[in-house]
């Protein structure tokens, strides 16, 4: 059950979840079927291959994925991605890119169950929150003004923002007035959908009447963009030819929809997971899951797909309670494949951009950029620096940006972690921040610290300047207190600089008196010798001993 937990739901399946399951998996089936397309189309594939990708890897998630409400299949971020990495080496629509987009998948695929099998789930915590919201936030923007030629008809290339913006500008007028309306009426009926209840098939809602306002009006014949003829008929098995340039021009494109496709992935299935406490999500098993359900697919003419947001939404307040809810949405785009393709013939272009517009515009985060402006600047800098450098540079440019700021970041503040000068306060008996606390007493010979993080190779020089700073600023220092309640591991190269410390402490006449030290840093001090340096009778159990000693000493 461990490599196939679809198992353990089989087993223990109640009969009180079949009408959930059944519920959520025609409402998800309809709604994935013009989102698959609008995606597809997005990607740069013709519309076909979206119901490719809603099909084969939505049956192998529910089979080995963790997660029981995730709905798999093609998102906007990893269509951008797509469009963006393929378009660097093949012509749009052509057969030579819709070859390297398959390919993708399969890389896609090998890197993610890859990175599940070896346990490496926790490599996606280098990119933080900040730098997330900052890209997606960027992304959404670039994604819904990409649309913007097939909402006005008019011709828009490049995938970087300005280059987007500035075609826009220049084409503007020749607006396809038409193609235009039904595309600003499309956003509107999917808003006012989505206000009335979230369960109604908006995306559906508005290709049924994009189809029947274009045939019946006969607009394909005054200019208005249609997606045509779409092949019907199950995705025939595809053995792709893996050439050593392709692979190494995709490899970049690959990493970054493996790595991203996988925190929006993990990201939404936590976030469904906090209702539902009846099943475990691993977020290794979840790379394995995705990154087979990725290979399988472009077996079957998948490009890369990942758990989406608005679909587990709708999959969740449904009422699905199984991966049996995913299979019965794959039947119902089977079926579509195999007797309905025909009928999206006049299912006009603005359409399908319109749903792309109205789904992105939820992922620009105002709230998180707001909040974090307020609570923290360095992380809102993080924020701005990854919207940016994906708005002015381009995706993968902006999610390396991002990454590198995550990670300059984090050694940043491992390297200058909090540290405090205590003082006595409330009658003498608690210690706290003399920068917080302005009523706290400082006795001139006694130095007390707390250094709020683990000492180690990258810290270990801070951490003695401050020690030095504080004392500098005492007249007649006798004792220095290090309360070590926070220090949680002491590597080989603090230890020797401790062990200098207290040398030097010793010559100035400076008693180093030791408190609150944890278990593992104990041991690592007995290890390294510094024990008996420091002397078992300057070792004590609370700040509050090691204080006393010293007063006493003092006489």
């Amino acid at each position: 059950m461990q490599f196939i937990p679809s198992l353990e739901w089989i087993k223990n399946y109640k009969k009180e979840w079949l009408n959930g399951d059944i519920s959520a998996g025609l409402t998800v089936g309809v709604m994935l079927i013009p989102q698959g397309m609008a995606y597809s189309m997005l990607a740069g594939l013709p519309p076909i291959y979206g119901l490719y990708a809603v099909t084969i890897p939505l049956i192998v998630y529910a089979i080995l994925g963790t997660s029981r409400q995730l709905a798999v299949g093609p998102v906007a971020m990893v269509s951008l991605l797509i469009s963006a990495g393929v378009g660097q080496l093949a012509q749009a629509g052509t057969e030579q890119y819709i070859a390297l987009a398959i390919l993708l998948a399969f890389m896609v695929g090998v890197i993610q169950l890859s990175m599940g099998l070896f346990r490496l789930g926790f490599l996606v915590n280098f990119l933080s929150h900040p730098v997330i919201a900052g890209f997606t936030s960027a992304a959404a923007l670039i994604i819904g003004f990409s649309q913007f030629k097939h909402l006005l008809g008019i011709k828009v290339s490049g995938e970087k923002f300005l280059e987007i913006m500035s075609q826009i500008f220049e084409n503007i007028g020749s607006t396809h007035i038409a193609t235009l309306l039904i595309g600003l009426v499309a956003i509107g009926i999917l808003i006012g959908v989505k206000k009335i209840h979230k369960l109604i098939p908006g995306p559906l809602v508005v290709v049924l009447l994009g189809i029947l306002v274009v045939y019946f009006g006969g607009l394909y014949e005054q200019g208005v963009k249609i997606v045509g003829e779409i092949p019907g008929g199950l995705p025939s098995l595809s053995l792709f030819s893996i050439e050593l340039t392709s692979v190494q021009g995709l490899l970049p494109t690959a990493f970054t929809i493996a790595f991203v496709g996988f925190m929006e992935s993990i990201a939404v299935a936590k976030a469904i997971h906090t209702k539902h406490k009846d099943y475990k999500l691993d977020a290794n098993q979840e790379l394995v899951a995705l990154g087979t359900a990725n290979i399988v697919g472009s077996i079957f003419k998948s490009f890369p797909v990942t758990g989406g947001f608005s679909r587990t939404a709708v999959n969740d307040q449904a009422g699905a309670k199984t991966g049996l809810a995913s299979l019965i949405s794959a039947t119902l785009i089977i079926l579509t494949l195999l007797f309905f393709t025909s009928y999206f013939y006049y299912l006009p272009n603005s359409v399908l951009a319109a749903i792309i517009i109205v789904a992105v515009y939820g992922l620009i985060d105002f709230k998180e950029a707001k909040h974090l402006f307020h609570t923290d600047k360095m992380d809102f800098g993080l924020f701005l620096a990854a919207a940016l450098g994906t708005l002015i540079l381009g995706i993968e440019e902006g999610i390396l940006v991002g990454v590198v700021l995550s990670m300059v970041v984090l050694i940043y503040r491992v390297s200058y972690p909090h540290f405090a000068e205590m003082g006595l306060v409330n009658d003498g008996q608690i210690f706290r921040n003399v920068l917080r606390f302005k009523d706290a007493i400082v006795k001139d010979e006694i130095i007390v610290m707390r250094f709020d993080a683990q000492l180690y190779f990258a810290n270990t020089s801070y951490f003695k300047d401050k020690v030095k700073s504080l004392i500098e600023k005492r007249i007649n220092p006798a004792y220095f207190i290090l309360d070590a309640s926070p220090i949680i591991a002491i590597d080989s190269t603090a230890a020797h600089a401790l062990h200098d410390l207290i040398d030097e402490m010793k010559k100035d006449g400076i008693t180093f008196l030791l408190a609150n030290a944890t278990g593992p840093v104990r041991d690592i001090i007995v290890k390294s010798g510094l024990d008996a340096q420091i002397g078992q009778e300057h070792s004590f159990m609370s700040l509050k001993d090691a204080y006393d000693f010293a007063i006493k000493r003092l006489g």
